[in-house]
């Protein structure tokens, strides 16, 4: 199953993949109109999800003895491709394993060795497993680097922004998650109230409210309050009327700034 992500879950998995170990929630709010505790909220639930699945040391062996790092690439029984992979996992040395959807050349394996002698008994291991490898290499340097479409660096829409997470549902209806702003129609006022003034149509619903750790679960007395990150379900196209209710922004009051 594919897991939606929002904006802020992106930025969270550019630093986290950037450097986790010094990375801090209030480092990540830097560049975010959030608290530090809502990235620690959606820290967990980003590792609850599966999304975030462990946080690795990169290691240089080279540094500890002398050790020797090999990068094995290997042909498999396609069908029996991620048992050959478990398998590999397994054997002394071996420290990671790749499945490529690929028909040759489907499995990479990582060794470290204490010297030339033991990343011979890894290729008798792997070879034993019915393993047949097609090339290896001593590696020199690794070089890492986080997705960068996660960013705070890439090109964005300044409405978009606002608007940090946007599902399609069946047939027109959609499922927005959306910052609520300092000058928002909705700020400061509760539910009930923007229900009987009609700001909140049949076919416009608030589902769920973030405000900092807490998830709220919206009721008629339940005040929306600025920076609120709000859950609204429409049955309709009218993002345009979204946008202004929560962002108190249009599409072209972004192009009229850029102008200026």
């Amino acid at each position: 199953m594919n897991d939606t992500i929002d904006t802020i879950d992106e930025r969270i998995l550019f630093y986290l993949a950037e450097e986790a170990r010094r990375t801090s929630a209030p480092d990540i709010t830097a560049d975010l109109d959030v608290s530090a505790a809502t990235i620690r909220n959606r820290i967990d639930q980003l590792e609850n999800r599966g999304v975030i699945q462990g946080y690795h040391a990169s290691v240089d062996y080279e540094k500890i003895g002398g050790k020797l790092t090999y990068v094995f690439i290997c042909n498999t029984d396609t069908p029996r491709r991620e048992y050959f992979a478990k398998e590999a996992l397994d054997i002394p040395g071996v420290i990671h394993v790749r499945e490529l959807m690929s028909g040759r050349r489907d499995l990479h394996v990582k060794a470290v060795g204490e010297n030339k002698e033991d990343i011979r008994r890894i290729v008798r291991d792997l070879s034993t497993l019915g393993i047949d490898i097609e090339d290896e290499a001593l590696v020199q340097e690794e070089y890492h680097h986080p997705y960068h479409p996660f960013g705070p660096d890439r090109p964005r829409s300044s409405v978009n922004d606002e608007l940090m997470n946007l599902r399609e549902l069946a047939g027109t209806a959609k499922v927005l998650d959306v910052t609520v702003a300092t000058d928002a129609e909705v700020a400061g006022r509760t539910i009930r109230e923007l229900s009987e003034e009609g700001l909140l149509s049949d076919g416009l619903l608030i589902v769920a409210i973030e405000r900092g750790d807490e998830i709220i679960t919206p009721k008629g007395q339940t005040a929306i309050e600025e920076g609120d990150i709000v859950t609204v379900f429409s049955q309709d196209t009218a993002t345009e009327r979204i946008r202004r209710l929560f962002t108190g922004r249009t599409p072209t009051d972004a192009s009229e700034e850029s102008s200026d």
